[in-house]
């Protein structure tokens, strides 16, 4: 009869007919969960250099440590 790799194709058939409208969705949905996973991975990695700006969800956040003083009067 079948095999079990039969059936996983057979399946993975089936879901891509009737789920052929959602299938760029959850692509594009899939995609930028990625790469906020690797975004913060990447912070978590840099935390041990501090001073260099890190990007967190596509946007530049400033490095922690003392900000400098203004030199304006006040």
């Amino acid at each position: 009869m079948f095999g079990l790799s039969e059936l996983a194709i057979i399946l993975l058939v089936v879901i891509a007919v009737l789920c052929a409208k959602k299938l760029p969705e959850l692509a594009r949905s899939a995609g930028k969960s990625a790469r906020i996973l690797k975004s913060e991975a990447r912070a978590m990695k840099d935390e041990d250099a501090p001073g260099e700006p890190r990007v967190i969800r596509g946007e530049t956040v400033a490095p922690e440590g003392p900000r400098p003083q203004s030199s304006g009067a006040q």
